[in-house]
């Protein structure tokens, strides 16, 4: 599996951080809103506001690469960038193999943030990284209200590999549907205009992310 590698326990690392239930698979396929954009493939948004945001730069041959992340709606389009920065904090923290990066604790709050936090030190207790790229794509969002919001998208994980971070060894198993998720988060926004998100749930092979 890309992106994945068996431990003793027979679970799998995969870049997934909002944590997975089969029981809610269903409802978590639900979109959290109607809107998507169009545009061609992007690396993660520019910031459009005044907040002081940490500079988080991906490295290793890894990418993050952003499609249809605008909707030509201004705050729609604010919520969706803070989204997708979210996504690149966390694969930042694996790639240096730390819990405690200015990215998590910026684009993340709450219970997100815990989940988060265990995730990357599942990844440094494995003594596992990874290269490649992740697609992100087919993003619907959700206005609650001027300060939460709801954003689900797919995340393409097939051209991302584990990578052993002593040996440099880079598992390319085969693809399969697991390298598909969908994830369904909800974002609370700052006073200074941060939209951080807070909760989420994943969902592996889902249908509606399945290419």
């Amino acid at each position: 599996m890309p992106v994945a590698v068996a431990l003793a326990a027979s679970t799998a690392l995969l870049l997934t951080a909002c944590g997975s239930s089969d029981a809610g698979s269903k409802d978590n396929d639900k979109i959290a809103g109607s809107d998507a954009g169009s545009q061609e493939p992007t690396s993660s948004p520019s910031a459009s506001d005044s907040a002081e945001r940490p500079d988080i730069k991906l490295t290793g041959g890894v990418e993050d690469v952003f499609e249809g992340w605008e909707t030509g709606n201004a705050k729609k389009d604010a919520v969706l960038a803070d989204a997708a920065r979210a996504q690149t904090a966390i694969n930042d923290a694996i790639l240096k193999g730390k819990t405690d990066t200015s990215g998590l604790t910026f684009y993340y709050q709450g219970e997100a943030l815990t989940t988060s936090v265990k995730w990357v030190q599942k990844w440094v207790d494995a003594g596992l990284t990874y290269t490649g790229t992740t697609r992100y794509y087919n993003p619907k969002i959700e206005l609650f209200n001027d300060t939460s919001a709801g954003v689900s998208f797919c995340a393409d994980e097939t051209k991302a590999y584990n990578k052993d971070r002593k040996s440099g060894k880079v598992d390319r198993s085969p693809a399969s549907d697991d390298s598909y998720v969908l994830y369904n988060t909800r974002l609370e926004k700052t006073p200074q205009g941060v939209w951080q998100t807070t909760s989420g749930t994943s969902v592996r092979g889902s249908k509606g992310c399945v290419q």
